[in-house]
């Protein structure tokens, strides 16, 4: 059933005229007479009683008008809500990242709030690898990466640039150098993160290209135990800067500069290419600029 028939229904009833409906709704009389017989016709009810001077409604037209005042009222309840959509008052916003490119969220997240605070975010952590086809999959609206994903169905905004950080704790004999070399490296025992990543083959390759032997006797699921450790001098760790940041301004950790291997670590924004993104998620994406 079309709402237009059940609007005009209710407009005539409510002005008790037919004229006075057709100048209400911008209709010709004849045009509302139409309607309401189409409407009375799909139903196989009189709904309008108009042997007398005035009209009245029949029984079933006393039913059917409790429920055209609620569809008009579902139809001002979609109006609302779409339009708080367009202006941002609402919505939700579901963001991929893995466990370190979520800080790179945190600033951009807090503006977004100050801008927009009635709208829901949720950022799932999930594997970096994962992330562009859970994108093309529909089960997430943007995500961040730390590496070109390579495909035309997918854009990429870089929103960060970082680099891998060579960390150790200050007990450690490396702790007062500023440079060393990679040869240097060959008797340290590495706290790995043991998921896989394109940061993770390419510390690896550039071990093997200097021929320096690479002893990754201990591999953790998150950063924050990889760098407890560390910290605890059990080992030395290649990490994002930002994730050693506050532990290195406050000497938890020192930081020491492998002079064969810098390595930029930039943060991607990516999101669908033909999939028309919401309201929330363009919103967000002007926010990161």
């Amino acid at each position: 059933m079309e709402l237009y028939p059940l609007q005009v229904f209710l407009t005539v009833a409510t002005e008790k005229s037919f004229s006075r409906a057709a100048e209400k709704l911008l209709r010709t009389q004849p045009a509302i007479s139409l309607a309401l017989q189409r409407l009375e016709q799909e139903l196989g009810e009189k709904l309008i009683d108009r042997s007398g001077k005035d009209l009245i409604l029949t029984d079933a037209g006393r039913t059917v008008i409790d429920y055209a005042r609620r569809f008009q009222s579902l139809q001002q309840e979609l109006d609302n809500s779409l339009a708080e959509l367009r202006d941002n008052s609402s919505g939700r916003l579901t963001i991929g990242a893995n466990e370190s490119t979520t800080l790179y969220l945190l600033r951009h997240i807090e503006r977004y709030r100050e801008l927009y605070p009635k709208v829901k975010i949720q950022v799932r952590r999930s594997f970096s690898s994962k992330i562009p086809n859970e994108l093309l999959d529909g089960n997430l609206e943007l995500g961040v990466i730390s590496y070109d994903p390579g495909d035309e169905r997918i854009k990429a905004k870089t929103i960060y640039t970082d680099a891998l950080a060579f960390v150790v704790s200050p007990k450690h004999r490396l702790a007062s150098r500023k440079t060393i070399s990679i040869t240097e490296l060959a008797s340290e025992n590495f706290i790995a993160h043991n998921v896989i990543s394109p940061y993770r083959e390419l510390v690896i390759r550039e071990f093997r290209t200097h021929k320096v032997p690479l002893r990754m006797d201990v591999e953790m699921p998150t950063i924050e135990t990889i760098r407890k450790l560390v910290q605890g001098n059990q080992g030395v760790a290649f990490l994002p800067r930002m994730c050693v940041e506050q532990e290195i301004e406050q000497k938890l950790l020192a930081e020491v500069r492998v002079k064969e291997m810098h390595m930029e670590r930039k943060i991607r924004l990516v999101y669908p290419t033909r999939r028309a993104l919401s309201h929330a998620a363009k919103a967000f994406l002007d926010v990161v600029g």
